[in-house]
């Protein structure tokens, strides 16, 4: 298998960009005309809801000097460029999705421009698409964010296995493109929790001594080094194209300490104790956070929503309590359901008589099993528990 050498610098040798009809710059973004946003009464005083056209109101929102700069997380999902008209469960009209190509690729572009600006130094935004805009917002993300500030390309599961009579496979998932404004974002690593065959697996060695469980990893790394990482220890150099992980004295600490495994051919490598592990961390395709499939699962019945713990995630991550989440295409409140139930302040705003109706209605009396919206009568959900922070301090 072969291993990467990190080299000094990324080599590249310019930026590039999309070019479509239509296109302005930022400068040009930045002065577009605002026009403040009506707020929706919602009764929380950690958050508020906007009903506007949300180029509109984030142009506003940059105007604010308690806002622009302070905003700490930001999850968007907007429309998919379907070219299709979305009804809620009732069958009523919920929004339009007709927006396609360049027209799309700009108006998207033109957002991203403002909630970088919005958002604080230290924040991180999320961007939810599918399949058919992904690639194009990739490239308006690096020109817009930064290339250097992107994080990850999350794909997730969004639901059942489909039976396809189409000459494709099945299309299951969609994607999460991840970026931050700086390489200082707020970030706390998520884990899965562990099962006893994952533990079995992944720390197979048993100390006889102690009976904890531990697995044998290297203790070199790719690259070579001249400093005392690059010597000799315990009379071994690191293998060639390489360099020990820890200075020699640390290594002598480690094997003193009992975490360090010899092979009968005399090779170090180190014990990694399973008891040590905070859990499974995280990586970047999700399983399990399908949206609703099942009966049992609570919902609003707005078309499009998403797994709110998908939601929960995320700005766990990125986010302390208190901090200010924004949402500009909040359909029915995923984002702000969330960020209530972690004490995080948040602002949503969306255009759509809809999707205001439905969040109004879920962040005071929560939401309903999907066998409501089928006839059943099932429990529902209790409203998000909020937290304590006031949502706009005095600049």
């Amino acid at each position: 298998m072969a291993t990467g050498i990190p080299s000094n610098g990324r080599n590249r040798v310019g930026g590039y960009s999309l070019q479509y009809a239509g296109k302005i710059s930022r400068e040009q973004v930045l002065v577009l005309p605002d026009v403040p946003p009506t707020e929706v009464s919602i009764g929380l005083k950690d958050g508020k809801l906007y009903q506007a056209d949300n180029l509109t109101a984030l142009l506003w929102l940059r105007k604010q000097s308690n806002i622009r700069g302070q905003i700490r997380a930001v999850y968007i999902d907007p429309p998919y460029a379907t070219s299709m008209t979305f009804v809620d469960r009732d069958v009523k009209h919920a929004y339009e999705d007709h927006l396609d190509g360049a027209e799309y690729v700009e108006a998207l572009r033109r957002r991203l421009i403002v909630l970088h600006d919005l958002l604080a130094d230290d924040g991180s935004i999320f961007l939810h698409l599918d399949q058919n805009m992904i690639f194009e917002a990739k490239l308006v993300m690096d020109e817009v964010f930064g290339r250097d500030n992107f994080r990850n390309f999350i794909t997730r599961k969004k639901c059942n296995t489909k039976n396809y009579t189409r000459n494709n496979l099945g299309n299951i998932a969609d994607h999460i493109l991840f970026y931050s404004k700086s390489d200082r974002n707020v970030w706390h690593r998520p884990y899965d929790a562990w099962t006893v065959e994952k533990i079995a697996d992944e720390y197979p060695c048993v100390d006889a001594a102690t009976g904890r469980r531990f697995k044998k990893v290297p203790v070199h790394a790719p690259g070579e080094r001249n400093g005392e990482t690059g010597k000799a220890w315990r009379g071994k150099l690191p293998p060639k194209g390489k360099h020990w992980q820890y200075p020699p004295a640390k290594l002598d600490e480690l094997d003193a300490a009992g975490e360090i495994y010899w092979s009968p051919s005399g090779n170090p490598r180190r014990k990694v104790y399973f008891d040590r592990s905070k859990g499974i961390p995280v990586q970047d395709i999700w399983m399990n956070f399908k949206d609703a499939h099942n009966q049992n699962i609570h919902i609003t019945g707005y078309p499009t929503e998403k797994n709110i713990d998908l939601v929960l995630r995320l700005l766990t991550a990125t986010t302390n309590p208190g901090d200010l989440v924004l949402d500009c295409y909040c359909g029915s409140g995923t984002t702000l359901e969330a960020a209530a139930m972690l004490g995080r302040r948040f602002i949503g705003i969306d255009a759509a008589d809809a999707a205001i109706k439905a969040t109004v209605k879920r962040l005071a009396q929560g939401r309903s099993a999907m066998g409501d919206f089928v006839g059943a009568r099932a429990r529902k959900s209790k409203p998000p528990q909020r937290g304590q922070a006031t949502l706009f301090p005095d600049p």
